[in-house]
């Protein structure tokens, strides 16, 4: 069975002087503001497409590792992962960081550092991804 996710973006004006927002079909929480000056910039209150990149690419990983370890017989007890998605204007989206902590009782670093890089590599967004840089700190608690 496959799943298809949707997102919508309204776009008035050029690319500089223009903005628009986006909505998420699943999302009962309105619309985010998108713009030029923020995705160039950087913006506190603006998203960008990297930022809503950087959101799929630390869910799909933090799945991808919980399953993985799982898989291993040492579940997590947590999971938390940050991914830094950097774009450079006029070159374009560089790469993606992810920064994962996790608790999981029972399992070496060496061990977790395995299944980290493993996951990685087999996530569905790292994978799609695949034309840039993508690099990983992998901690465990």
């Amino acid at each position: 069975m496959s799943v298809t996710s949707e997102a919508t973006t309204a776009w008035k004006g050029g690319l500089a002087d223009g903005a628009g927002t986006v909505a998420f079909d699943s999302s009962h929480l309105g619309t985010f503001d998108v713009n030029w000056k923020a995705r160039s910039e950087g913006s506190d209150s603006t998203t960008t497409p990297e930022e809503l990149i950087a959101a799929a690419h630390s869910a799909c990983f933090s799945m991808a590792l919980s399953h993985a370890l799982g898989e291993n017989g040492t579940p997590p007890q947590s999971v938390d992962t940050t991914a830094s998605v950097t774009f450079v204007p006029g070159k374009g989206i560089t790469g993606s960081h992810l920064n994962v902590n996790a608790v999981v009782p029972g399992l070496s670093a060496d061990d977790f550092a395995r299944i980290a890089e493993e996951a990685k590599t087999g996530c569905p967004v790292s994978q799609a991804l695949a034309g840039i840089d993508i690099t990983l700190e992998a901690t465990l608690a």
